[in-house]
């Protein structure tokens, strides 16, 4: 590839080309076949010649950076020969110097298809796709489509990253750190990437806050020397323990990442100094994969036996991988020196795979390779759909997920599931089934009554309980950690207001009908803005729940549209509009609107209101609902006064007219003195009077002193006084009142 670089490439790129080139050709060897790598070579360097592929913002050239990219991914991760000829070529689809039709005849589809999805990518940053813009939830979505395509993506700005460290334009190079830390650090860790993962973390930091970078570096630079010596002093025995097992491993320590550290350092308030997991060891076993778990175990027992564990340290990721693929089994002990040491126990195999992410799962088909991808991919869209929330809420529940801890919970049959930490009874409910969790009221765990906001610990048995009549409310929203759970209520709740507009609509439709009026949207959409809501749904959800009274939604409707037909029309002035009696059911002028009821009046829908229970022959009052029905209440009722002040045009007159046919309830409150055969005495005067009838009776009595409240059945006032009158006569009581 020497033909004419000159004339693109500056003397230092020439040399970058050229590693580069070298590396690829021995990295490729194992995914893309010679004859391949040749053809790219030779497509490459035709491009060369035709046009000029332009720069990136940062002046890189974009084969450069194709070659960093593919080169990158060979030793991050484990590609397959479409992503490695995807990456190379892209850039000449993109410029236009090959079409994606030609692409694909001569390299497949599966490949053109990698291709596109990156195309899409390149689309939405040209347009620069802030995590503020809708843009940025289209890129997301874009990821989504191919697993390939995101690991692509990170390893590209991985590449960007290292490449950016002495750009001149700070505020530029700022913006690509805090991108690589909000979206593509969480995303590397989804994955099981966490070497890129650390990295990109620690060039964000880098980028971002170069002189906290800078301290941490050179303090963990100054101690090297000691670390080394005592990982050195701690693997020695520990190593010819386990050659005496028989066993073949590696041995390596690793110190923690700059991040990692400052995150520590933040959340303990502590130095550099004062942190005891500044570094781990890991021990790495070739074993055959029968193997893998028993000589975890035993390297676990060795361990143990040589120095003290901490218990509460342990994490056992052989028996429940974690959801990105992860195996491994970590023990923290109390080594030499008083310090704390972590020790990760894996297999050769766990630890491509903790080092290449779900990736590597590609090389061992058959080993949970499938079900990890899928339950990722699930996961992934899960939450990518459901953004309607806003892309900081999305990148919330994104990280959240990433860097919680998980819960494991057994339902009653023995079926394991997999929650981050902070999961409560509903999220394992919405977790198995989103009907079980709409439909939850609670459930049983370890067989004990428990509420819906019981946070779960590792081990549960969880049983859910149900009913048809439950369904999801707002308040749900706070019991619930899991992006799967919120997603599902907000969804239920949207389809609740829905229903509740639809009955709202149907109440003032025909509340129209009753008034005779006509529904005219126009004025409708006046009356909403004139009472301060900005959507119909709001509006009608409203009238439906009685939050807002239906009889001021009319009033205000009419005098908008009078307003409006009087501005219209010049027939009429003002001074000579006289309004015009309305007529009675007689078509008579009414001079007084008075409510008759009775048990002989039809057509009209009313209701005793429970709050005062007016009984034949009380002074009573209509009050109308926001329903449309017309409660009737006692006028020395304890609500009269707030009603008549609040709502007085939805007051009417209202009086009895003959009987009702049938008893009215009354509560009695019976004060006296707590004697023997007192409560005797009242219930054989009541079952006396022929028009009344006992319907319950509760006594309370404390200090001699008892109070009792007596529900009867009476058909009138006169009946319900002449009762009150006898009670009183009891001996001992000294007080009846309603």
């Amino acid at each position: 590839m020497s033909t004419g670089l000159q004339s693109v490439f500056s003397g230092d790129e020439i040399k970058e080309l050229r590693h580069l080139y070298a590396q690829l050709r021995t990295s490729l060897a194992e995914v893309v076949e010679y004859e391949d790598f040749r053809r790219v070579k030779q497509t490459l360097t035709a491009a060369l010649s035709d046009g000029e592929l332009p720069r990136d913002r940062f002046g890189r050239h974009p084969l450069l950076h194709a070659m960093a990219t593919t080169e990158a991914l060979c030793r991050n991760v484990s590609p397959d020969r479409s992503m490695a000829v995807a990456v190379m070529l892209f850039n000449l689809v993109k410029q236009g110097l090959m079409s994606e039709s030609s692409l694909r005849k001569e390299w497949g589809d599966d490949i053109g298809l990698l291709v596109e999805g990156l195309r899409k990518v390149a689309g939405l940053y040209s347009r620069q796709a802030s995590v503020q813009s809708e843009n940025f939830r289209k890129l997301l979505l874009t990821f989504a489509e191919d697993i390939r395509v995101i690991i692509i993506m990170l390893v590209d700005r991985l590449v960007l990253m290292r490449a950016i460290n002495h750009h001149p334009s700070e505020k530029l190079v700022a913006e690509v750190a805090m991108e690589a830390n909000y979206l593509y650090a969480p995303l590397a860790h989804r994955l099981g990437l966490y070497q890129i993962k650390s990295e990109l973390e620690d060039m964000s930091l880098k980028y971002t806050d170069r002189a906290t970078y800078t301290e941490i570096a050179r303090k963990l630079n100054e101690t090297k020397v000691a670390r080394d010596a005592y990982i050195a002093d701690f693997i020695a025995p520990l190593k010819k323990r386990l050659q005496d097992e028989g066993l073949k491993f590696d041995i390596k320590g690793r110190t923690k990442s700059i991040y990692s550290i400052w995150n520590k350092m933040k959340k303990q308030h502590n130095d550099v100094e004062d942190i005891y997991d500044l570094f781990a060891i890991r021990v790495i076993l070739d074993v055959p994969p029968e193997r893998e778990k028993s000589a975890c175990w035993l390297t676990y027992s060795v361990v143990t036996d040589m120095y003290t564990p901490n218990p509460k340290r342990l994490k056992d990721w052989l028996s429940i991988p974690k959801s990105n693929g992860y195996e491994s089994l970590h023990i923290t002990v109390y080594g030499p020196d008083n310090k704390w040491v972590e020790v990760q126990i894996r297999t050769r195999r766990m630890d491509e795979i903790a080092e290449k992410g779900l990736a590597a799962h590609w090389k061992y088909k058959g080993i949970k390779s499938e079900n990890s991808l899928d339950a990722w991919m699930a996961n992934v869209r899960d939450i990518l759909e459901a953004a309607e929330s806003g892309p900081m809420e999305l990148m919330k529940n994104l990280r959240m997920d990433v860097y919680d801890k998980e819960v494991f919970a057994f339902t009653p049959k023995g079926d394991l599931y997999r929650l981050p930490l902070g999961a409560t009874l509903l999220d394992f409910a919405f977790n198995i089934h989103t009907g079980l969790g709409s439909r939850c009221t609670g459930g049983k765990v370890n067989g004990k009554n428990q509420k819906l906001n019981y946070k779960l610990q590792s081990g549960d048995t969880v049983e859910i309980f149900t009913s048809q009549s439950q369904q999801p409310k707002p308040d749900w929203l706070n019991y619930v950690v899991t992006t799967k759970a919120r997603n599902k209520i907000r969804t239920a709740l949207k389809e609740m207001d829905k229903r509740s507009s639809e009955l709202g609509r149907e109440m003032l439709q025909r509340r129209f009908k009753n008034r005779k009026l006509e529904l005219d949207e126009g004025t409708l959409s006046r009356t909403l803005k004139k009472m301060g809501y900005k959507t119909v749904t709001d509006f009608y959800c409203a009238l439906a729940d009685e939050t807002l009274d239906i009889n001021t939604v009319v009033d205000t409707y009419c005098g908008l549209d009078l307003k409006a037909k009087a501005d219209e029309s010049a027939k009429v002035s003002a001074s000579e509009y006289v309004m015009q009696p309305v007529a009675d059911d007689e078509g008579r002028p009414g001079d007084s609107d008075i409510l008759v009821i009775g048990d002989n009046i039809r057509g009209i829908n009313y209701r005793l209101s429970k709050c005062c229970n007016p009984i034949f022959g009380d002074d009573v009052f209509g009050f109308v609902s926001s329903e449309g029905v017309i409660k009737i209440h006692r006028s020395d009722c304890p609500n009269a006064a707030n009603i008549r002040r609040k709502y007085p045009y939805r007051v009417i007159r209202t009086r009895w007219s003959g009987k009702l046919g049938s008893q009215f309830g009354a509560t009695l409150r019976v004060v006296g003195q707590d004697d023997i055969g007192i409560v005797t005495n009242i219930t054989s005067i009541i079952n006396k009077e022929k028009q009344v009838t006992l319907r319950n009776i509760s006594i309370d009595s404390n200090d001699g002193l008892f109070q009792g409240f007596v529900v009867v059945g009476v058909n009138d006032t006169a009946s319900l006084d002449a009762l009150i009158r006898k009670l009183k006569t009891v001996k001992g009581v000294k007080d009846v009142s309603r």
